[in-house]
């Protein structure tokens, strides 16, 4: 009798997995980015890396950026080795530091004449609930205020490189646990306040509400800026609470949802496909527009978040101006 429930058990979860799986969509374009530049946060592992690989299999020079020097460093050799393209390079970046933030940009807009796609990859599961030296929640400061304030500064090279009908494409990584997230803007940055969870939900529907609100203070400059949901996909991530509940859930995931490779696909679909590169303040989900949750279609809320984003990333006004500024 066990036997019997086991083995239907079984073959209900491989129904289920060869369900999901043929759901999952997959980027299909041919596009070369030869003279292209495109910069990948957290492009040394899981997705990032799959998508930096299939960039510099395009013929971009790549940029991929992490806190982890070993880790670059080993990234940038895999991907040079793999794809034969030597234009691969490395560069440190912690976004849970504003002055990091601020040093890695600065050195974009020094030595880098163009930037084709920014994709904001990088982030943070729930590894701890703590305050960074900047005062800023941790989890929230790297998945949304780093990656706020790394846009920002380089919207002027963005703007620089994109061209009537070729715009640059910024891109930035949401979650469908943004769903969860409660927008309370005097709470944002409070630590042992919110379950960790929910803490990761609020950074991606910040994000989601980003995407919105630049999309429309860019209107008319030749960037766009979309949110990509990559869905379930079985990344590190989920090791940051518990290592052993963390390596089964990726197991499970990788088997019925999203593999990273599966993962990284939106995000390719948005950084190469023509119509999408015509589109700004758009949630892709499965290489199409998806509709994000209601909370992050408030354009007031949008606009409320983006002031205090502003000052908690510590922006003059006039650094501010100088963003939407093209070289």
């Amino acid at each position: 009798m066990y036997a019997v429930i086991i083995a239907l058990i079984t073959i209900i979860i491989i129904i289920f997995a060869l369900y999901q799986k043929k759901k999952n969509a997959l980027c299909i374009s041919r596009r070369r980015l030869d003279g292209k530049t495109v910069i990948v946060t957290g492009g040394t592992a899981g997705m990032g890396l799959h998508i930096a690989t299939d960039l510099a299999h395009r013929g971009a020079r790549v940029i991929v950026a992490c806190p982890f020097e070993d880790e670059g460093t080993n990234a940038r050799k895999q991907i040079v080795k793999e794809t034969g393209n030597e234009n691969v390079v490395y560069k440190y970046l912690d976004l849970g530091s504003l002055q990091s933030v601020r040093q890695f940009a600065a050195d974009i807009l020094k030595t880098e004449d163009r930037l084709d796609v920014l994709l904001n990859n990088a982030g943070v599961g729930i590894p701890g609930d703590f305050l960074t030296s900047d005062g800023l929640n941790f989890i929230m400061q790297v998945n949304y205020y780093g990656t706020f304030l790394l846009t920002l500064l380089l919207i002027p090279l963005l703007k620089k490189t994109g061209k009537p009908g070729e715009a640059s494409r910024i891109i930035l990584t949401a979650s469908m646990l943004h769903r969860i997230a409660k927008m309370e803007m005097e709470n944002l940055n409070k630590t042992n306040y919110w379950n960790k969870i929910r803490m990761y939900g609020n950074s991606k529907l910040c994000l989601v509400l980003f995407g919105k609100e630049l999309s429309k203070r860019l209107k008319g400059s030749n960037v766009v800026v979309n949110n990509i949901d990559p869905g379930l996909a079985g990344t590190r991530i989920y090791k940051s609470a518990n290592t052993v509940l963390g390596n089964i859930t990726i197991l499970i995931l990788n088997s019925c949802f999203k593999t990273p490779w599966e993962g990284a696909q939106t995000s390719l679909h948005v950084a190469l496909d023509e119509e999408a590169g015509k589109v700004s303040g758009e949630y892709f989900i499965n290489c199409e527009i998806g509709t994000p949750s209601k909370q992050a279609c408030c354009d007031k809320t949008a606009k409320m978040l983006w002031e205090e984003s502003v000052r908690l990333v510590k922006l003059t006004e006039n650094e501010l101006q100088h963003c939407f500024k093209s070289l």
